[in-house]
């Protein structure tokens, strides 16, 4: 790279001067139309184009996600657009309420195979495209701009003529400038009006002028000051609908794509996931989702999003980044122990407010609300923190951990990830839990049976009698304490010699209803001042509560 840049690229300028600008201050308030043109321009930019199987893979899927309006072909580039665009209609594969679109170059030749490719279909878009920047002008096709002007005219008078002669069709014309993003706004201005003239377009019956940002070249900001200059001086602009079609070569077609609709654009023209030439085109699934966040109807569906990427994955052959978006695998998920522990809060505060309203620290949508779980919203290794370690104990078993013992599971859990390296999963949690607060297997202490006796005269003291295994043997023990825990922790300090001092004891049912097991926390110190833990599981919550002393007693 230069060191000195600015020897090679000169900064663009913005070629309106809009000190009155209204769109930062307008509101998105309802969804935009939607074109996908994954068939036609997404299509065009794949290494291995689709074939005709995931050509009609993937229209079925802009169908069943809420497509009205679909560019499907480049009909006249080649026999298999032409033939696929034949298929949708002699099929019958177009619904009544939606409109396939298809483009062409501005040729008459090219016109007239495009309209062939559409006969007897109810209802079409013929879309127009002739460049009109001056770098296109002087470079690529050497042309004045009354000859761009003339090859315009030429076009949309040669697609009118075709249009008279399918009077069964009910066609719509778009027109774009393409690279309108960096022609000059007259220039842009003037052609368009001439298409205008040869269409006579009316309120009842509209035509899209659609203006591209073919080649990204500025802030999303120069991009809406020139919609918004177009939009005021176009001529009949109730009788035109403004489309845009943002690329991506600096990233923020997004961002320009929802600032064009602030300026005035009622269209958008894009891909799913920004599939496109270069960079891409403005991704459709982030806008639409963009719109469903800020409670509006986006009038696009992704109730199983994870059915929506491997479909586009496999028409595409291109993965959809595991950051992308609300549709990759990790943009639910939290790694590290701050946000893990924010969003555990979140959903606590969530249950307790008992409302339909979102409101989720790091998470902007639900996850249920595009088919994804709660599962990978919080992910364990060696950046995590407690409240993710006691979410996935919560989640996956029903365990509410006290603070003290998410600490100490924590620890425990962050050693394991630190000598693997890895990600610990949910199965690997409940083995180090089990393990460490003696769940399973052979144990020191095991509780084989109890009685729990008490006096019957109030402020008297209980006693505990019970039969364990220490150490493989069975083993009566005896102890007396206000309560029945406190008993069974004398019992133990009299048959073995060591004391606990009870410092918390919590429980709670695993599950509701009456098969409900109990689990039952203890939080002990011992001699030393050792904070020593023990959990219990029982379908009796007083059996949970011995159980928990005796794994404490293991842990002593």
């Amino acid at each position: 790279m230069l060191k000195n840049p600015e020897i090679k690229y000169r900064p663009f300028q913005s070629p309106v001067d809009l000190p009155d600008r209204k769109w930062p201050s307008n509101k998105l308030t309802q969804a935009p139309r939607w074109l996908s043109t994954d068939l036609r321009d997404g299509n065009q930019a794949l290494a291995d184009p689709m074939d005709v199987e995931r050509k009609l893979r993937f229209y079925n899927m802009l169908l069943g996600v809420g497509f009205k309006e679909i560019e499907v072909a480049f009909p006249s580039a080649s026999q298999t657009e032409f033939d696929f665009v034949r298929a949708l209609i002699e099929e019958n594969r177009v619904p009544d309420d939606v409109t396939i679109q298809v483009l062409t170059q501005s040729r008459v030749d090219l016109i007239a195979r495009t309209f062939e490719s559409l006969d007897g279909v109810r209802q079409a878009i013929i879309h127009l495209y002739n460049a009109t920047a001056p770098l296109f002008r002087r470079v690529v096709f050497g042309m004045e701009r009354h000859q761009i002007i003339d090859l315009a005219v030429t076009g949309v008078t040669t697609i009118l003529e075709e249009s008279l002669k399918r009077p069964d069709t009910d066609w719509t014309f778009e027109y774009s400038p393409e690279t309108f993003c960096f022609t000059e706004p007259d220039f842009a201005l003037e052609i368009c009006e001439r298409v205008l003239d040869v269409w006579q377009p009316t309120p009842e019956r509209p035509v899209i002028l659609n203006l591209p940002a073919t080649v990204e070249v500025a802030t999303p900001n120069v991009y809406a000051d020139q919609i918004e200059w177009f939009c005021r001086n176009i001529s009949r602009r109730d009788a035109v609908v403004i489309s845009v079609h943002p690329h991506n070569d600096r990233g923020t077609a997004v961002a320009a794509a929802e600032q064009a609709l602030l300026a005035g654009a009622e269209r958008i023209e894009g891909c799913l996931f920004g599939n496109g030439e270069r960079t891409g085109n403005v991704d459709l699934v982030t806008l639409a989702l963009n719109f469903y966040t800020q409670g509006i109807d986006p009038k696009l569906y992704f109730p199983a999003i994870r059915d929506v990427v491997k479909t586009v994955e496999h028409c595409n052959g291109l993965p959809v980044h595991p950051r992308h978006p609300y549709a990759g695998e990790l943009v639910h998920t939290a790694f590290s122990g701050s946000h893990q522990d924010a969003i555990k809060k979140g959903f606590a505060a969530h249950r307790q407010r008992n409302d339909a309203v979102w409101e989720m620290p790091y998470l902007p949508v639900d996850p249920t609300d595009i088919g994804e779980t709660y599962e990978a919203v919080i992910r364990v290794n060696s950046q995590s923190g407690k409240g993710g370690v006691a979410w996935v104990i919560e989640e996956d078993k029903g365990l509410k951990l006290p603070r003290q013992l998410q600490i100490d599971l924590s620890h425990r859990v962050q050693e394991f990830a630190d000598r693997s390296g890895k990600e610990i999963t949910a199965e690997m949690i409940w083995s180090i839990f089990q393990d460490a607060y003696h769940l399973t297997g052979p144990q020191q202490f095991e509780l084989i049976s109890y009685r729990d006796r008490s006096r019957s005269k109030a402020g008297s003291s209980r006693v505990f009698a019970g039969r364990i295994r220490h150490k493989g043997h069975e083993v009566s023990i005896t102890g007396r304490g206000n309560g029945l825990i406190s008993s069974a922790v004398a019992a133990l300090e009299e048959s073995f010699g060591f004391s606990l001092e009870v410092v918390d004891y919590q429980e709670h049912a695993l599950q509701r209803g009456t098969d409900s097991q109990a689990v039952a926390y203890l939080e002990c110190r011992d001699h030393a001042g050792r904070k020593i833990f023990g959990v219990g599981i029982d379908d009796d919550v007083a059996t949970a509560s011995i159980r928990a002393v005796l794994s404490a007693a293991c842990n002593g």
